[in-house]
């Protein structure tokens, strides 16, 4: 996945840096710190997933869900569906979902999830919901 990612910025080195030596160098800098990355949004993603509190472990899965379902409702299954219907002359219309709202919600949580892994990697993000600082009274 890294590669993918990758390729432009590697697009851009070569043609900004012409020495092959630095060029190599600066490659190899930029994807360690992206595998950095990736492994420190990995260890962010394991310490949610096992906090006690619903309100750290349960609403940003919660809400990406149904950002999810609406995406596939309106991009897979609704054309799918709607296909069925006009083949066989069914007399009813599927739902048609709104997907400007649920593609601004999908994007901005994609964001503010880069934002706090950049803060996580930079050594400048609040550890305030640590477990131990949580006063949650649903915790069992």
């Amino acid at each position: 996945m890294i590669d993918k990612f990758f390729k432009p910025i590697s697009d851009l080195i070569g043609k900004a840096i012409p020495d092959k030596t630095k060029r190599m160098e600066l490659e190899s800098s930029i994807k360690s710190q992206m595998i950095d990355l990736q492994k420190s949004q990995n260890e962010i993603n394991l310490e949610q997933a096992k906090h006690g509190s619903i309100f750290v472990a349960g609403a940003r899965p919660a809400i990406m869900w149904i950002c999810a379902l609406g995406l596939a409702w309106a991009y897979f299954l609704a054309p799918i569906m709607n296909w069925i219907v006009w083949t066989f002359s069914f007399d009813i219309v599927p739902p048609d979902i709104e997907t400007e709202g649920l593609m601004t919600l999908t994007l901005s949580m994609l964001g503010l999830g880069g934002m706090r892994s950049f803060e996580k990697f930079k050594g400048v993000a609040r550890n305030n919901m640590r477990e131990e600082n949580v006063k949650d009274t649903y915790k069992p």
